[in-house]
C-alpha cells in the first residue's frame, strides 16, 4: 500500500512510535531514529513491538555529525514523526523552517498531548489526563463509579497516534496531488475530542444526557457489564428493540412486564439489580454459550490471551503470539494486499549501516 513512502521516525514513546508502526504495517519504509544507550544496561533493553517492520539506526542529535545525517535523512523522507515536547526540536536545530528548507515537500507530523501551542502546551501530562480534560472520560464508567478507561486506547492511540496517521494520509494525498509539505499538529486532545462527536449528535434528540448514567448509551439495564459467578464478566449492549426482545428471549424474562418498556428510565435501577442477580447466577462461560450465535448483543469480556483462543478471532488471524510476546496484525485488512513480514522486530541501530551506506550512495 504504502510502499515507496520513507518516514523516519524520532524515537518517543506512546504515540509517536504506534504511528510509526502503522504506517509499516501499511508498507511505508520507516527509519526509526533510536538514540544511543547512555549505558551498557540499557543496551540489554528488551525488543518493542511497536518498532516492528521498521529499520534502525542510531543517531546522537547533539552530535553535529549525526544532525548532518539526520539532515540527510530529512532530505531522503517523505514524513517525519517527533513527539518531544513543543520546543525540544527547535533547540536541537530542527525548527519548522529548517526541516522545509532541507525538503520542501515533507511531511512533518508532530504529536504532543497538548499541540503545538496553547496555555497547557509545555505541561507534562498523560493519556488519562488529556481524556478527562476533554470529556471524553466522563462516560467511561457506570453511575457513581470513578471514571475509568483502558490504558492508552483513547488518548494515546484513539485521539493520538490515528489521527497523526489520517493528518499524514491526507497530507501525503495532497503532495501527490502537487502540493508543498505540511506540518501535522496532532495533539491527543484534539483527536479526543473530535472522537466525541459521534456521542454528540446524540444530544439534540434527547438520546444522550450530559449526566452520567442517563444517556442510551451509558445508563440502561441492557448496556453495561454484569459479574457472572465465577468472577469474570459479560457485556450487554442490546441497543435496538428487535436485539432486546431477543435478550429478553434467551433469559426468559419476555413475559416479565417490567422488562418491556426498554426505555422507562425510571425503570433502569430496579432491572440493573435484577440483571446483576440473574447473571451471578451462573459463570461467563455458561452465559457465553447460551447467547452464542444470537443477535442478543451479549459477549463475554475476555483477557487479551483469553481472545486469542477465540474462534472468530482465530478466523481473522488478528493475534499472534511470537517470541516477542503477544501481537495484534495490521489492520485493516486489504483484499488484494498483505504485509507479511510486519513481525519482524529490529534491535536499537540494526540497520545503522545499510541506512548509512544508503545515504552516501544517493550523495
Amino acid at each position: 500500500m504504502l510502499e515507496g513512502i520513507r518516514v523516519i521516525e524520532l524515537e518517543g514513546i506512546g504515540p509517536g512510535p504506534f504511528a510509526g508502526m502503522t504506517l509499516a504495517d501499511l508498507g511505508a519504509d520507516v527509519v526509526k531514529v533510536h538514540r544511543p544507550s547512555p549505558t551498557q544496561e540499557d543496551k540489554k533493553e528488551t525488543l518493542s513491538l511497536l518498532d516492528r517492520g521498521k529499520r534502525s539506526v542510531i543517531l546522537n542529535l547533539k552530535d553535529q555529525k549525526d544532525k548532518y545525517t539526520l539532515k540527510s535523512l530529512i532530505k531522503s523522507a517523505d514524513v517525519l514523526i517527533e513527539g518531544n515536547r513543543p520546543g525540544v526540536m527547535e533547540r536541537l536545530g530542527f525548527d519548522e523552517k529548517t526541516i522545509f528548507e532541507l525538503n520542501p515537500n515533507i511531511i512533518f507530523g508532530r504529536i504532543t498531548g497538548w499541540g503545538q501551542g496553547g496555555p497547557n502546551a509545555t505541561q507534562a501530562a498523560h493519556d488519562l489526563n488529556y481524556i478527562s480534560k476533554t470529556g471524553s472520560l466522563w462516560f467511561s464508567s457506570n453511575e457513581g463509579d470513578i471514571p475509568f478507561t483502558p490504558p492508552t486506547m483513547v488518548g494515546d492511540i484513539g485521539g493520538g497516534a490515528l489521527y497523526l496517521v489520517i493528518g499524514i494520509l491526507a497530507a501525503l494525498f495532497r503532495v501527490k496531488n502537487g502540493a508543498k509539505g505540511t506540518v501535522v499538529d496532532a495533539a491527543i486532545v484534539d483527536g479526543s475530542a473530535h472522537m466525541m462527536n459521534l456521542l454528540l449528535s446524540l444530544y439534540p434528540d434527547g438520546i444522550q444526557s450530559i449526566k452520567r448514567g442517563a444517556g442510551l448509551l451509558d445508563g440502561p439495564h441492557w448496556s453495561r457489564c454484569y459479574r457472572c459467578s465465577c468472577g469474570e464478566f459479560i457485556s450487554v449492549q442490546c441497543l435496538e428493540s428487535k436485539f432486546y426482545l431477543i435478550f429478553l428471549d434467551v433469559l426468559g424474562l419476555s413475559d416479565d412486564p417490567g422488562f418491556l418498556d426498554q426505555h422507562d428510565k425510571t425503570q433502569w435501577p430496579m432491572l440493573t439489580v435484577k440483571l446483576k442477580n440473574i447473571f451471578l447466577t451462573q459463570s461467563r462461560t455458561y452465559w457465553g454459550e447460551l447467547f452464542e450465535n444470537s443477535d442478543s448483543c451479549v459477549m463475554p469480556v475476555l483477557s487479551p490471551l483469553e481472545s486469542t483462543n477465540d474462534p472468530h478471532m482465530k478466523s481473522r488471524n488478528i493475534w499472534t503470539i511470537t517470541d516477542s510476546g503477544l501481537q495484534a496484525a495490521p489492520a485493516p485488512k486489504f483484499s488484494n494486499w498483505i504485509n507479511s513480514s510486519y513481525q519482524i522486530i529490529p534491535t536499537k541501530g540494526e540497520h545503522s549501516q545499510e541506512i548509512l551506506k544508503e545515504l552516501s550512495d544517493k550523495a
